[in-house]
């Protein structure tokens, strides 16, 4: 399994990141008049120009994680992930999230279900301290097989507090902040070595089950905004599918990681039953680190003092690319 792995369970990110390509360069049409798009397409979220504000717009879903929700009969924690997929994506900007409307597909409404997802996103909500303003439920029997969730977040802030990576300079130091598992990518890969090679009900760690490792919300890094506030923040990068090579979003100059955080055991295990190369779990997961700040030397300190479990896990570099150590991440 260790060549393409992740294409193999399903998803290939090379072809996904060509079709998105093929999308992109079709969107040529430009608003007219104010409330104009700042910047282009590629980043995180979209920024709209509004006065002395701008504002952004950023679109997530949970993904097949909702399948290890059926399989657990367990939905109460997938509306964490939604919001937390959405809120981070602005987050790395500086953008403060305000409000929220979520997207629930599926083939049968079910009562028991929506209550529990209602749960999570009141608790994602509470954590990212944001307005849930309103939603869409579609039942789209033989379009849909179960019940996808997904959201859409507005976020704003002052146009000169924006983070977009521009002042990323060889020197700068990353700085890791841990994840708290899986998070919301690379389920498919995750969860196809898990039904091989153990289950969802045996026996992880402790008390956990494997199904119950799987389902651990995604972290919600609310504290970068009085990060950014009090240090100076070169750039910030949401560690989700594609793992390293998120950071080629922020620059063009190089990401060398040469003292990662150290992956929890969940991704060790996974790495190891299912026989997949270093690199391949490098671009596919988050591997312990859900969240990264990229900052001048004179700001370390103060990130560190700020963010709890974060470490240095290395430097930008004048060569392009995403570096583990020696090992170019592709």
């Amino acid at each position: 399994m260790s060549n393409n792995a992740y294409a193999a369970a399903g998803v290939d990110i090379d072809l996904e990141a060509t079709a998105i390509k093929s999308l992109i360069k079709n969107l040529t049409f430009k608003r007219k008049g104010s409330c104009k798009m700042m910047g282009s397409v590629g980043h995180f979220a979209g920024l709209i120009d509004f006065g002395e504000m701008a504002l952004a717009l950023t679109t997530d879903g949970v993904g097949t994680k909702m399948l290890v929700a059926d399989q657990e009969q367990d939905w109460s924690t997938v509306g964490i992930d939604c919001i937390a997929m959405n809120v981070n994506d602005l987050y790395v900007m500086n953008m403060e999230p305000v409000a929220f409307v979520d997207y629930i597909a599926t083939d049968k409404l079910s009562i028991e279900k929506m209550a529990e997802i209602g749960i999570g996103l009141n608790e994602g909500a509470k954590q990212a301290n944001i307005d849930i303003v309103g939603g869409e439920t579609a039942s789209l029997k033989g379009l849909v097989n179960g019940l996808d969730l997904a959201g859409a977040c507005l976020g704003m802030q002052k146009k000169d507090k924006i983070i977009t990576g521009e002042k990323i300079k060889p020197g700068d130091k990353i700085i890791g902040v841990p994840s708290t598992g899986v998070h919301s990518n690379g389920l498919s890969l995750a969860r196809r070595v898990v039904e091989k090679y153990a289950g969802y009900d045996k026996k992880f760690k402790g008390k956990k089950t494997f199904g119950q490792e799987l389902l651990t919300p995604t972290r919600i890094y609310h504290e970068s905004l009085a990060v950014a506030s009090s240090c100076t923040v070169h750039g910030m990068c949401h560690i989700t599918g594609g793992g390293l090579l998120n950071f080629k979003r922020l620059s063009e100059y190089g990401f060398l990681f040469d003292t990662p955080l150290a992956p929890p055991g969940i991704f060790t295990w996974i790495q190891k039953s299912g026989d997949i190369a270093q690199e391949e779990m490098y671009r596919t997961f988050n591997m312990g680190m859900g969240y990264a700040y990229v900052v001048p030397k004179k700001s370390v300190t103060g990130v560190l003092g700020m963010v709890k479990g974060a470490q240095v896990v290395g430097t930008v570099t004048k060569e392009p690319g995403a570096f583990l150590g020696e090992l170019e991440i592709t």
